[in-house]
């Protein structure tokens, strides 16, 4: 699976990147394993449901999440990341 993010993303990659560059690190390793194998027990990868049944989520920590949508059969957006309530916050 190849993955991709979008504007928001990247930018919110950098700032974190910037003030904790261990959790830079996490997003990248558990990208990485998305990359490999999507459904890597370490990611938590599940299917959302409501207004954002088109899209997925995959754990970085326990407490940071990354969404994606599916753009074409092996290639993902990442269109959010954030702590849970962020990310699922309407």
């Amino acid at each position: 699976m190849r993955a991709k993010f979008s504007p928001l993303v990247q930018k919110e990659i950098i700032k974190i990147a910037q003030k904790d560059r261990k959790l830079a690190e996490r997003i990248e390793k558990q990208v990485t394993v998305f990359e490999e194998n999507p459904k890597h027990p370490s990611l938590r990868t599940h299917k959302l449901a409501g207004s954002m049944d088109n899209m997925w989520s995959i754990s970085v920590t326990m407490s940071i999440r990354m969404v994606y949508i599916l753009v074409e059969k092996n290639q993902a957006l990442f269109v959010k990341i954030g702590t849970h309530d962020q990310v699922y916050s309407k």
